[in-house]
């Protein structure tokens, strides 16, 4: 089959050998796959990845980077075949999702990451009969696609434990943010702010749901998060205010969706005393930050990753129910032979929000 695979530091496009399904799994066709920022990172930083993530884990990593790699992880495939053991509840033919997880006797490995299951593009995948969902209700297979990255946003909302008296603000309206956004539209909370330089990703928050969009170059984010959550009668300057005596801040929820270096300290500055800050954006390196800020504050800093099963099925029907406008932000589609071009452009935030790679192309 063919594949665009990450091999001694480069991508380029090969013949590989066609994964065998085993026990308990299923052989499936990518239909389509999204390119993540995670793995645009991982092109470039892949040792510094595998380093962190030995670190973390306290064991070897299952990505070795001196041999072939399939990155993909946002993924929507068709099933063709059943492995040993299979209950073949889905049958072939059917459009399925599915957490980016392999499980075998040799434990569990992320498939797009690993060395033994190539992610999504390539043609085919091997995936775990259990953790497939069939698509429901004829949603486009583009848009199934996206419920992987949609997942991480609604984890992060989910995390917040947000409230019908929250403030929301979004710092960074790359697909990170643009799934917060999302998550926090469907929650009914509100108004949800939303900063980014980018003029483009500005137009992508407002598709997905953000009542607030603006450029941090010309307005604060902070500034203006305070003056929509700041009731009648509020003077930050009024002694029962200062005594919580007299009226109040709405509660604010900050969400990090950047993650580089600088970011938390800018939050730790800018945000209202008492807020939450989710930090959903993955920064990969050192970085350092004032606690003093944080105590005086008594702010609350809450650190997420990923998404639980539940979450992830939830993502899928919300796409399906039209809960969340998907096809709003995708904005190109390759075959395998156009990922390397497609992993350049986006690295520009002016052209791209979405690029889906359709390894059958």
């Amino acid at each position: 089959m063919r594949a665009a695979i990450f091999r001694k530091g480069g991508l380029v496009v090969d013949e590989m050998p066609e994964p065998k399904p085993g026990e308990g799994q299923v052989l499936v066709k990518t239909l389509a796959c999204g390119i993540c920022g995670s793995d645009l990172h991982a092109l470039h930083h892949a040792h510094h990845m595998v380093e962190m993530t030995e670190r973390v884990s306290q064991r070897a990593s299952r990505m070795d980077i001196s041999r072939d790699i399939v990155f993909g992880h946002e993924f929507c495939a068709e099933v063709l075949d059943h492995g040993p053991g299979a209950q073949k509840n889905i049958k072939a033919g059917a459009r399925v999702c599915s957490m980016p997880v392999a499980m075998s006797a040799n434990g569990m490995e992320a498939v797009g990451y690993s060395n033994d299951y190539p992610g999504g593009y390539a043609e085919r995948m091997v995936l775990n009969e259990m953790l497939l969902h069939e698509v429901p209700n004829g949603l486009p297979t583009e848009q199934a696609a996206l419920t992987e990255p949609m997942a991480v946003g609604w984890h992060a909302v989910q995390k917040a434990n947000m409230t019908k008296e929250d403030v929301p603000l979004v710092i960074g309206c790359g697909p990170v943010g643009l799934a917060v956004i999302a998550g926090l539209k469907i929650m009914g909370v509100g108004p949800i702010i939303a900063a980014d330089f980018s003029p483009k990703r500005r137009e992508f928050a407002e598709k997905l749901g953000a009542d607030i969009v603006l450029d941090p170059a010309k307005t604060s984010p902070y500034k203006r998060w305070t003056e929509e959550a700041a009731p009648e009668g509020y003077d930050p300057d009024s002694m029962m205010t200062m005594l919580g005596l007299g009226p109040q801040l709405r509660p604010g929820v900050i969400f990090e969706c950047v993650g580089v270096p600088g970011i938390i300290q800018q939050m730790l500055e800018g945000a209202p005393k008492s807020a939450r800050i989710v930090v959903v954006g993955v920064c990969m390196e050192k970085d350092q930050f004032e606690p003093f800020f944080a105590i005086t504050k008594e702010l609350n800093l809450q650190f997420v990753l990923g998404y639980s099963p539940e979450e992830f099925a939830q993502s899928l029907h919300h796409l399906a129910e039209g809960k969340i406008d998907g096809g709003a932000i995708i904005t190109d589609k390759v075959g395998v032979d156009g990922v390397a071009k497609a992993f350049e452009d986006l690295a520009s935030p002016e052209t791209h929000a979405k690029i889906l790679v359709e390894p059958w192309r």
